[in-house]
């Protein structure tokens, strides 16, 4: 990302501009089936939600908001599921700070009720659980075909 300092003509005014790379983005998949252009603001809301009066910087934010629009991209796919895209905010989240990660899991996860939520909580403590849920996101529509399948 670039950050440029500029100066308004007319009001002589000082500002900050910040222009980053556009990169081509892969559509998202929704829950009900619905197809829709991936939207970096959304992540962003779901971030800034989430760490509402927590001690989280603005910068944190947004390195956490470009790691996962960097992983997305690494996936060099052309459409990819939002529940994937829930589950790498998830766990930003978790490594940035736990009640900000309460907070998201407990509104995207839709629990029914508190135990569910609690026993969700108690599986997803292990840092060791969250590095193998990290690489293990699930695309299903890509997975290979079985032998002997017609193609």
């Amino acid at each position: 990302m670039t950050r440029r300092r500029r100066e308004c003509i007319e009001c002589g005014g000082r500002f900050t501009t910040y222009e980053r790379i556009e990169e081509v983005m892969p559509n998202v998949i929704k829950k009900d089936g619905r197809r829709e252009p991936f939207a970096r603001e959304k992540i962003v809301s779901g971030f800034q939600k989430s760490c509402q009066k927590r001690p989280i910087t603005s910068q944190q934010i947004e390195q956490g908001v470009s790691e996962i629009e960097k992983r997305i991209q690494s996936y060099g796919l052309k459409e990819i599921p939002s529940n994937s895209i829930g589950e790498m905010l998830m766990l930003a989240l978790h490594k940035l700070d736990k009640v900000a990660y309460v907070r998201f899991a407990s509104v995207y996860r839709e629990f029914h009720d508190v135990e569910e939520f609690v026993a969700d909580l108690h599986q997803h403590e292990a840092p060791a659980n969250l590095e193998a849920e990290r690489d293990n996101l699930s695309f299903p529509f890509l997975s290979p075909p079985n032998p002997g399948e017609q193609q």
